[in-house]
């Protein structure tokens, strides 16, 4: 809805051009470029960022993902070269820990479109003189270089890098390997959820009541709401998680006890977290949610009954006034399990950490455990309500104690804390 008639018109048109010349990108490019002309360049920034958080963040291989990282491991200077542009690409860069972008870029001038692109397109020979480009910035040496791709149009690049990788190649490029003895590497698409995985969600669902059940025995026999609320927090756990399939590879396990109360802060991946969480803690704890959550059925009754707080995001004010029950429950004994970025990404990445978790931890004089979660989202992807078996790996940090921590440096600390996060996800840039 936030294209005009006469820019969808320039697009078709650019597809036809593109078609008819037998594959010429340049002169899709340029034809697209006319029918934008006039166009904030911030309006294809807003664009670009929210189609690839909402519809393409998932879509990338996990394998593709794992490919970068080492290369960056390594130490390689890692570029992406595209024919597209950078409301396209850049998104896919920050997401993947990638510096240097170079694509096909539109010409503009004072923050709107000129209906130019800045010659020469990023496509065929010009991703060639891209590389060439690349190669002269930072001393590089393409014989012993590498170059990902799934098209035979790519052809002017991949013969001048000493190292050709086609990627899911196209008919044309596949035949052009098996010419020239370049490795091909294949990766497909996740399957669709199967019979077992319907089965084991069922089952992990079907088992919170059982865990009610067990939890009520317990309270009532040891006659403490608090008996009953630890056997609720871990009979969840170790039943959703076992039916579930999901086994927790946990380094370090001995971080979860050595210093209670705490406020334990997550990363958030996955639906998949708050079982995961429970399984880990166990005890003698509650946690910070979302108030939407108290209105899950079964599961936002029980979160409830276990003590758990629920905040408005949205009104700051009020989500204030809410942590206050926790700094309490804190003084008494009671720990806190917070997820500080608040919401799962759209893209896997560690989102920012908002203050309320250290705020409680000041005031309650209790120390942080920040637990890191490497792959919860393969147990449970975003937009799925299916599990799937996995392995969970799962680092417990040192506890860390709060007593030189104050409002002028709290940023910096918060910073340090998360970027322990970040060391530990391969996420640094």
């Amino acid at each position: 809805g936030r294209m005009s008639r006469k820019e969808i018109l320039s697009q078709f048109a650019g597809v036809l051009v593109y078609a008819r010349g037998n594959g010429n990108f340049a002169g899709l490019a340029a034809v697209g470029a006319k029918g934008v002309k006039g166009v904030k360049e911030d309006l294809f920034v807003e664009v670009g960022e929210e189609v690839y958080l909402k519809h393409l963040a998932h879509t990338i291989y996990p394998e593709s993902r794992a490919l970068v990282a080492a290369h960056l491991a390594k130490g390689h200077t890692v570029a992406i070269i595209s024919a597209a542009t950078p409301y396209q690409v850049d998104p896919i860069a920050r997401d993947l820990g990638i510096q240097h972008v170079m694509c096909t870029r539109m010409e503009v001038e004072n923050g709107l479109f000129t209906g130019n692109i800045v010659e020469p397109a990023c496509w065929g020979a010009g991703k060639a003189y891209a590389a060439k480009e690349l190669m002269k910035q930072f001393n590089l040496d393409l014989s012993k270089s590498y170059f990902y791709t799934d098209s035979a149009e790519d052809m002017p690049l991949l013969e001048i890098v000493g190292n050709p990788r086609p990627l899911n190649p196209d008919t044309k490029l596949a035949a052009l390997a098996f010419e020239n003895g370049w490795p091909v590497s294949r990766f497909y698409d996740e399957p669709p959820a199967g019979a077992l995985d319907l089965a084991r969600t069922g089952l992990a669902l079907g088992s919170l009541f059982p865990a009610v059940v067990s939890s009520v025995i317990s309270g009532t026999t040891n006659l403490s709401w608090q008996e009953g609320t630890n056997s609720l927090m871990a009979t969840v756990g170790d039943f959703v998680t076992q039916m579930a399939g999901i086994r927790l590879v946990v380094k370090n396990k001995e971080n979860l006890w050595k210093n209670r109360p705490a406020v334990f802060i997550l990363n958030h991946q996955s639906s998949a977290d708050l079982f995961i969480a429970a399984k880990l803690i166990r005890k003698n704890a509650t946690g910070i949610a979302k108030k939407e959550l108290k209105m899950m059925p079964i599961i936002g009754q029980m979160m409830m009954a276990s003590g758990v707080i629920f905040i408005d995001r949205k009104d700051k004010d009020k989500a204030i006034e809410a942590m206050k029950p926790a700094v309490d429950a804190l003084k008494k004994g009671t720990s806190i399990i917070i997820f500080p970025e608040g919401t799962r990404s759209h893209d896997y990445r560690l989102g920012q950490f908002k203050k309320g978790a250290f705020h409680m931890a000041m005031e309650a004089g209790v120390p942080i455990v920040p637990i890191v979660i490497r792959n919860a989202h393969d147990a449970m992807p975003r937009g799925s309500s299916v599990f799937r078996s996995t392995a969970v790996e799962v680092i417990v940090k040192e506890a860390i104690f709060l007593e030189d921590w104050n409002k002028e440096n709290l940023n910096e600390k918060i910073e340090i804390v998360r970027n322990m996060f970040l060391e530990e996800l391969g996420q640094v840039i």
